[in-house]
């Protein structure tokens, strides 16, 4: 999940992570405000309250667009999987939020009319976070030879840095 976040900036090493975690999340919009509460939480346990703002609308953000536009319309006649999972990852200079979702489209921004009420969701997400982006997750049976891969979706991540020494 975290290759795609090398591009462009210095090395992280997946092991070097000083901190992660993560919170499955119903197919329900009040999802949102628990997605909310663990960010936080979270980040109260990590000693970064100060950050909790910026963070929280963008977790908000990313979090509303993979329950509006990436589940499928039978999603809760299917209660096999959480659909809908935030990712935090924390290292020294920087935090990560990704939100994993079962869709396999990639998110476009688009220019809302001034008098629209949404649409202004990744917007916001490159104006409050360092950088974004999004890739595919990995597929089951991507790591066996013999099986046919099955898409497993996407992650859509913001990164933010935490300190000038990146």
């Amino acid at each position: 999940m975290l290759e795609p976040l090398r591009q462009g900036l210095p090395p992280i090493d997946p092991s070097a992570v000083s901190g992660s975690a993560t919170c499955t999340l119903p197919a329900r919009y009040e999802s949102v405000g628990g997605a909310r509460r663990f960010t936080r939480t979270t980040l109260s346990d990590w000693g970064l309250d100060e950050r909790f703002d910026d963070v929280a609308l963008v977790v908000s953000e990313l979090v509303t667009n993979a329950l509006r536009h990436a589940l499928p319309a039978d999603t809760a006649s299917e209660p096999q999987e959480p659909p809908v999972r935030l990712h935090l990852m924390r290292w020294s200079s920087r935090l990560v939020c990704a939100v994993r979702d079962p869709s396999q489209e990639s998110p476009v921004a688009s220019e809302a009319p001034d008098s629209a009420e949404s649409g202004r969701g990744l917007f916001l997400v490159e104006s409050f976070s360092d950088s974004w982006g999004w890739h595919p997750s990995p597929a089951l049976g991507a790591d066996n030879p013999n099986t046919a891969a099955t898409p497993r979706g996407k992650v859509v991540w913001a990164l933010f840095r935490l300190s000038d020494d990146v």
